[in-house]
């Protein structure tokens, strides 16, 4: 009884390795930023737990293909963007050839983020 004890609790320890180390986190993404994409990715997709993997995979996948520095960058580009067109701080963001490099690099990679997660 004590041996089979001892051996379940090694198989639960080593799948819960195992597990971890599948899905783990990206690195130099901090825990926020992964929560708020998730929580936005949700939001759009469905609340249910089946979204929830979907849009965790999603995040992964991008983190895997683009640095931290990048990935916010490319938001911040994209939310300047959004600002109307009579400011002169957004120019440079919405019409430079720098600023449209990073912005395809990002979408790109959600773009493979869906087809990989999504179906």
């Amino acid at each position: 009884m004590r041996l089979r004890k001892g051996v379940t609790t090694a198989l639960v320890w080593a799948t819960a390795a195992v597990a971890g180390a599948a899905f783990a986190a990206p690195a130099d993404y901090p825990t926020e930023v992964l929560a708020e994409y998730v929580y936005t990715c949700m939001a759009a997709n469905g609340q249910d737990p089946e979204t929830l993997r979907r849009c965790s995979c999603s995040i992964d996948r991008i983190a895997e293909k683009i640095p931290y520095e990048d990935y916010e960058t490319a938001r911040t580009i994209l939310e300047m963007r959004s600002i109307p067109s009579g400011k002169d701080q957004v120019v440079m963001f919405k019409s430079s050839k720098w600023a449209d490099e990073i912005v395809d690099r990002m979408r790109q990679a959600q773009v493979e983020a869906d087809i990989r997660c999504f179906r």
